[in-house]
């Protein structure tokens, strides 16, 4: 019982998934066409939007006045954690 149970609640969950998913590529569709977009475009574009997808890792580099403000507000952040940790031990 418990097994025919689960399987109709299986059949309607993907039965429902199936509707979502048809609703989604109706809404891509439509936004491609009016992009301009067909078939074999999408899938270049969707390459060159997403490179780490074909197991290749695109390696950030940061400035270093962006790296010095990182680190600056970092130790902004632990100076301010010490502070109220050391303001709590005096409370307490």
């Amino acid at each position: 019982m418990a097994k025919a149970n689960n399987n109709e609640i299986l059949a309607y969950a993907l039965n429902h998934l199936e509707k979502e998913r048809d609703e989604i590529q109706g809404k891509i569709d439509h936004i491609q066409q009016q992009l301009g977009i067909r078939g074999e475009t999408v899938a270049a574009v969707s390459e060159a939007a997403a490179p780490a997808k074909a197991g290749k890792v695109v390696k950030r580099v940061l400035s270093e006045s962006a790296r010095n403000r990182i680190a600056a507000a970092q130790k902004r952040r632990w100076a301010a954690h010490r502070k109220a940790k050391k303001a709590a031990a005096k409370a307490a």
